[in-house]
């Protein structure tokens, strides 16, 4: 016998005529459905969600309170009412053909897939936080790929749920959708050329999460925060936040420094202007000073031995000067920077050190200082840079070197007056 009728013989004995009965028994059994669902979902939710809660807390581990902070046991949960709905629902009704119990079963259904996604995605999401954190991963696109299986696992779920609500099978929306196969690719065109330029960008090492980049065609100078799938944020210096597509990553070109952080040095690449009018060969006078300077000493000393042994070999006249070799207050001045540089502690003295001329412009002879600094970090960078020129500058006048800039008002008052 079933419960349906129970009930109903359970009414009449009761007193209720036969016809009240047959239209109260059906509806009291889902009734009782109804409340055996939301018991055991009230037991799940308040007393196993706290026990499962409570030994959480007394645990070690921290991915487990991930996942019970990111609501997947809730998720789950929620799945206990319309399973037993759709279980026991059959029972509550005497026709199993019925129109009625077939509706509320299908909407059932639906709710339970929907709970399901639900469930799913949290987890995901969950798995995401706890992997995200470990140093490992840190450089992985990971919360790409979580959108790309996030928007494939909504996908398919959409065409469960539009397959129930039409009673139609899966496979025939799927065949049906083949068709428009190039609607879908316009729709999710965007989701298709981030995930691609995702596993690009990833596959070849070109990007990670903490790399410093520079894209001026889209205003992005800062640090990659964040990669997605269809955006990558990038917290400029001013922070200000740029996002930009992976794709346009993948098809234009970018700086990244990464490189440059992890050589352990950055390079300083800058030039004064020499005024050439002031360049002349050094006297004796001018080589005594520069013997003096305890950078240049044993410089000067060897150069001007090899000098005079070159002279002497090939009987240089030395009364003018033009004939042989002669040191110049320029050269000695740039023998002086390299030694410069290379007693400096705030260089690194494992990568290029150097200085130079560049051509000669109308704004004199560009001399450049060409090294790496010991440290990326940028403010010591900046200040060493500054600390190196500041130098330079103070001490050019030493070697009876002018630094060409053009004149200023004042320079004209100067000659005028």
């Amino acid at each position: 016998m079933s419960i349906v009728q129970q009930i109903n013989e359970g009414l009449q004995t009761l007193g209720f005529s036969q016809s009240l009965a047959d239209q109260l028994d059906q509806f009291i059994a889902f009734l009782g459905v109804l409340l055996v669902a939301y018991l055991a979902d009230s037991i799940c939710r308040k007393v196993l969600l706290k026990v499962v809660s409570r030994l959480i807390k007394q645990t070690k581990a921290t991915w487990d309170d991930i996942v019970f902070d990111r609501k997947v046991m809730v998720h789950l949960s929620r799945m206990v009412a319309p399973i037993l709905i759709y279980i026991l629902l059959p029972l509550a009704f005497s026709d199993a053909g019925s129109v009625t119990l077939a509706l509320i079963m299908r909407f059932c259904l639906i709710f339970i897939i929907i709970m399901f996604l639900s469930f799913i995605s949290a987890l995901l999401t969950a798995v995401y936080t706890v992997y995200s954190e470990k140093e490992q991963f840190r450089d992985r696109p990971l919360k790409g790929l979580l959108q790309t299986v996030q928007v494939i696992l909504y996908f398919v779920g959409g065409i469960i749920v539009v397959s129930i609500l039409i009673d139609r099978s899966p496979g025939v929306l799927l065949t049906g959708l083949g068709a428009s196969a190039a609607v879908l690719m316009l729709v999710f065109k965007d989701s298709i050329m981030g995930f691609v330029s995702g596993v690009q960008l990833s596959a070849n090492n070109m990007l990670k999460v903490g790399d410093w980049i520079t894209m001026p065609k889209y205003g992005a100078d800062g640090d990659v925060i964040e990669v997605s799938l269809n955006t990558v944020k990038v917290r400029n210096f001013d922070k200000t936040i740029t996002t930009i597509p992976p794709y346009l990553l993948v098809s234009d070109s970018f700086q990244n420094w990464r490189g440059m952080q992890e050589s352990g040095g950055r390079r300083i690449k800058r030039s004064i202007n020499i005024d050439m009018n002031s360049v002349r060969f050094c006297t004796p006078e001018m080589l005594a000073k520069y013997r003096k300077i305890q950078l240049l000493a044993n410089y000067v000393e060897q150069t001007e031995q090899v000098i005079k042994e070159y002279n002497e070999e090939h009987h240089i006249d030395n009364s003018i000067l033009v004939n042989g070799r002669r040191q110049t207050n320029l050269g000695v001045f740039r023998a002086y920077l390299n030694c410069y540089l290379k007693s400096h502690p705030g260089v690194n003295h494992d990568m290029t050190c150097m200085v130079r001329q560049l051509q000669p412009t109308d704004h004199g002879i560009p001399l450049e200082l060409y090294f790496f600094s010991a440290t990326t970090s940028w403010i010591p960078y900046e200040d060493l840079q500054s600390d190196v020129f500041d130098h330079l500058l103070a001490i050019i006048s030493e070697f009876d070197l002018h630094v060409f800039q053009s004149p200023s008002g004042e320079d004209f008052r100067e000659r005028l007056g």
